[in-house]
């Protein structure tokens, strides 16, 4: 089959799929005669995902494919919220209508949210009651018994290797008569049994047989999709029972770093995977649910230096991965995990390899991929689902919520637009999760309450080590004529400056970041104005500090954001205002 009739293959990575109409096991919350499982707002605004909205936005997102005319389909892991019995057994009864209806072929890998290690784990969430109350639904009995309101159920249990997988066995996982051809790692059997690996704790003390459900498939004949198990579960140094969570480290901060060390006959595998595509003239694709290089792109560790080792800081594959797979033949990589829109390459001796970075269906930017095999690298479009409708009577049980807990309703509930409750959900991420948990305390006490014309003031100081809240009348009214200076370069005023917090300026640096050019059409154009005005002439006048002070980690921030606009296709004001003996 020539190359450019290979079919097309859309992409969804993390749909973190809630089941709104499942039973969990309690009695859930009555909306126009149907008993919902509503997950309670006070949880997902501290989330990195919601929760309610997946119900909606993974069918949206099959439709679109559906209507596009495209039969394959790949979900790069975290297909479920977090591999709970019902959620896990919705997804299948979802993807197996579409199959039927629509003739689809799934081809699923696990992710770090759909199985736990050889045996599960319990999960325990926040849902809501008819009276806007949380109740805390859960499958540990500890748990049940330490809170008042809590619901036992073991619909809530998270399955572990096999078990977990089963559901999904048809959809790639195991093979089908209808594939061209299907091989694991270990041969072309597909039984569990010939899929285990062994697996020891650092200290060598613990071993126990994983199993790893990496596969390849051909769906149609010149193509193969190499679908990569990187979760790892390593056992911790002195626990020896597989049936106890603690026993195994999660899989989410390991990713390829720990692949790497502990399934390195993966590494092997896909090498003589490219190898024998290239001599039978297959196009191989290859997917995992974690990054291969870092999307971000942050060589210099910037936020490392902002915000130390964060769980975002940890899930950083390091360089000498990408340095591996260049070594196997891998030229393009499709990753989710991150929840980030963003295409990275590493090059080495005339080489290239391609990590295409999927986002997700329920953070902002809301997006899938599609991709249409080439002889060299695949043509990518990225599909958004920020148009969809918000469904109104959860907006009314969040509204609700909030009532009961005797808070003001957050400005989310009153967007008109999926990606704009998604952008104002980022908002309140900064409130209820970035600032609370990734920032130094002191910074935000110094940075939450200013206007950007402070900023301005702050990076106009020598060396940039003012504090942020030095008060207006101890600034040099120099520098404030060279502020105003500035602002009419970019056709602003000080008051435009004035009326922009740091807290917008923190929101749209995150999903400026997570979204590149998706985040543009929900920033004003005052605001990116601003934006260039901080990130030109003023970011120039001196290098980067460790970040120590307020307005050295304001300078470090900065320059992240002159790295997001550029990605994103905004070019900050180049050259130097002034020399800095004049100001």
């Amino acid at each position: 089959m020539r190359h450019r009739d290979l079919p097309a293959i859309a992409i969804i990575a993390d749909a973190h799929y809630h089941d709104l109409e499942g039973d969990y096991g309690f009695e859930g919350v009555d909306v126009n005669g149907k008993r919902l499982a509503v997950r309670s707002w006070a949880e997902t605004r501290a989330s990195t995902r919601v929760f309610n909205e997946s119900f909606r936005a993974l069918p949206a997102a099959l439709d679109e494919i559906v209507d596009r005319g495209i039969r394959h389909v790949v979900l790069l892991g975290d297909y479920t919220d977090d591999g709970q019995r019902q959620t896990t057994d919705a997804v299948w009864r979802l993807l197996e209508e579409y199959r039927r209806a629509h003739r689809l072929s799934f081809y699923v890998i696990p992710g770090n949210h759909d199985v736990f290690g050889p045996h599960g784990r319990h999960q325990s969430k926040g849902f809501l009651s008819g009276s806007g109350s949380a109740v805390t639904v859960t499958s540990d009995e500890q748990v049940a018994d330490s809170r008042p309101n809590a619901r036992l159920s073991k619909r809530m249990y998270c399955e572990g290797y096999p078990v977990g997988l089963l559901p999904m066995r048809a959809f790639g996982l195991f093979a089908q008569p209808v594939y061209h051809h299907w091989e694991s790692p270990f041969g072309l059997s597909d039984s569990i049994q010939d899929r285990q690996y062994l697996v020891s704790s650092a200290d060598g003390r613990s071993t126990f047989s994983l199993m790893d459900a990496s596969y390849l498939v051909e769906p149609e004949e010149g193509l193969w999709l190499l679908m990569i198990d990187a979760n790892v579960f390593e056992p911790r140094n002195g626990h020896h029972d597989p049936f106890r969570e603690e026993t195994f480290i999660d899989s989410t901060a390991a990713g390829w770093n720990a692949l790497l060390r502990l399934k390195p006959f993966l590494i092997d595998w896909i090498k003589n995977v490219h190898e024998r595509a290239k001599i039978l003239g297959k196009t191989v694709l290859s997917f995992s649910h974690y990054p291969v290089i870092d999307p971000f792109d942050d060589t210099n560790g910037s936020e490392a230096a902002l915000f130390g080792n964060t769980n975002m800081a940890k899930r950083t594959p390091s360089k000498v991965v990408a340095d591996t797979l260049l070594d196997t033949g891998m030229t393009v990589h499709f990753s989710g995990h991150l929840h980030v829109e963003g295409t990275t390459r590493r090059s080495q001796e005339g080489r290239e390899l391609v990590n295409i970075a999927v986002p997700s269906l329920v953070a902002f930017p809301p997006a899938f991929k599609i991709v249409q095999p080439g002889k060299n690298l695949p043509d990518v479009k990225t599909v958004g689902l920020s148009p969809l409708p918000l469904d109104p009577a959860l907006i009314k049980l969040y509204r609700l919520e909030c009532a009961s807990n005797g808070e003001m309703p957050d400005p989310a509930f009153d967007t008109q637009s999926y990606g704009a409750f998604l952008f104002a959900h980022t908002r309140a991420l900064v409130t209820h999760r970035y600032f609370p948990r990734e920032w130094p305390p002191k910074i935000v006490e110094g940075v939450a309450k200013v206007n950007l014309a402070e900023i301005g003031l702050v990076m106009l100081a020598a060396g940039s080590t003012d504090e942020v809240t030095t008060p207006h009348s101890a600034i040099p009214c120099r520098k404030m004529a060279l502020l105003e200076q500035e602002c009419t370069r970019f056709c602003l005023s000080i008051e435009a400056l004035s009326s922009n917090s740091m807290i917008d300026l923190v929101t749209d640096w995150y999903c400026l970041r997570q979204a590149g050019a998706l985040a543009l059409p929900f920033i004003s154009v005052e605001r990116l104005a601003i934006y260039r005005l901080l990130t030109g002439r003023l970011l120039d006048q001196s290098p980067p500090a460790p970040p120590q002070t307020a307005g050295a980690f304001l300078q470090v921030f900065l320059h992240c954001l002159r790295r997001w606009l550029k990605r994103a296709g905004v070019e900050p004001h180049e050259g130097a205002l002034l020399p800095s003996a004049s100001l």
